[in-house]
């Protein structure tokens, strides 16, 4: 199962850890954890490459584990950003889900 933990602090996300397998399928033909991954990267890309704002993201390949802060002290715009993006993967991801609860877990601490 692949466990995605949202970090908030003052009702803002902070970040997200995400670790497992969702052990639908084998590895490399499983959707579930292609589905995770890709709304995963999409989110990455954006914060980083496209609004260009040095988010921190560790990669764990051997434990199957993805850890993603963002970088504190953001302008209003940029923050605003953030947070609609972090809010919509969760929203993405909770919904994924109800699709496959035995393979995805999605949380909040």
């Amino acid at each position: 199962m692949t466990t995605i933990t949202f970090l908030t602090e003052d009702s803002r996300i902070i970040g997200f850890d995400a670790v497992g397998h969702s052990g639908w399928a084998e590895a490399g033909s499983d959707i579930v954890c292609a589905a995770i991954t890709s709304a995963i990267r999409l989110v990455d890309a954006t914060v980083n490459d496209v609004m260009g704002l040095c988010a921190s993201v560790k990669v764990n390949e051997s434990s199957g584990s993805i850890a993603f802060r963002l970088p504190g002290g953001l302008a209003s715009a940029a923050e605003a950003t953030c947070q609609n993006l972090l809010t919509g993967l969760m929203v993405y991801l909770t919904e994924l889900h109800s699709e496959y609860p035995d393979n995805i877990e999605v949380m909040e601490a």
